[in-house]
């Protein structure tokens, strides 16, 4: 984990298969000249992509809509072998957003002390830095300026906060949000930048679920924001792609 962006401490990457999970990001793709979109599950800073049979299953449904001139389309992403397929992507001015509020509680433990938490996973795909407004709950937007973005969590600027902009070669790049929650990068390479920040709500809730109500001690939220950036220095290229957990 040391090259890439996680929601927790690379020692989440080490424990159990839950574990592993809660490590990894989802991420918006959508090939040049593509009309639709996928939502991935791994590492993207690894060339890693979580595949079904296997991890890929621990998700629930990921939601995603398009936001366009001609307004919002909404829709449950559909699993692949290999990602969540989406039905439409993102043309000029768009963005798309996507999300699993349904993600399965998990336990966390920590010396005697176990909690039961939420996973919270978002993405949003932009095919431009024109400022959009925020739709998730931790969010990543483009302010209007190239190479700025926002970190917003519940419609508020979220200030002093990490935010990691990584290719898939294992490049990356730290910054810190300042006081309006804003952060900047120089993006140098052509081709694809995702940009990952993450934070843990220790405030106690609950939810509707499969089977009913159930309750949670803090909720962990992970966002990214995908960019294809269309010119600039010839990429770095990926190392082979990594093995996905079974």
């Amino acid at each position: 984990m040391t090259r890439t962006f996680s929601l927790a401490s690379s020692a989440i990457a080490l424990m159990t298969f839950v574990g592993a999970a809660q490590a990894h990001q989802i991420w918006i793709e959508q090939q040049a000249g593509q009309k639709t979109a996928i939502v991935r599950f791994g590492e993207f800073g690894e060339n890693l992509r979580e595949t079904s049979p296997g991890l890929l299953d621990k998700f629930g449904k990921p939601t995603a809509t398009l936001v366009s001139a001609k307004g919002d389309r909404k829709v449950d992403a559909e699993k692949t072998a290999t990602g969540f397929a989406l039905p439409f992507g993102a043309g000029r001015n768009d963005t798309i957003v996507a999300e699993d509020a349904g993600y399965p509680l998990y336990t966390w433990k920590q010396g005697d002390k176990e909690t039961l938490n939420r996973y919270y996973p978002a993405a949003r795909l932009v095919t431009g830095f024109a400022a959009v407004a925020p739709k998730l709950v931790l969010d990543l937007v483009p302010t209007g300026t190239e190479g700025e973005f926002k970190l917003v969590f519940k419609d508020q600027p979220k200030p002093k906060t990490k935010v990691t902009l990584v290719t898939q070669s294992g490049w990356v790049k730290e910054g810190h949000t300042d006081d309006q929650g804003r952060v900047k990068f120089d993006m140098p390479w052509k081709g694809t930048y995702v940009a990952e920040a993450s934070l843990t709500d220790a405030t106690a809730g609950e939810r509707q679920g499969a089977t009913g109500t159930e309750k949670f001690e803090g909720v962990s939220y992970v966002t990214t924001l995908t960019y294809v950036k269309p010119s600039g220095v010839a990429p770095i290229a990926a190392g082979p792609a990594a093995k996905p957990h079974k």
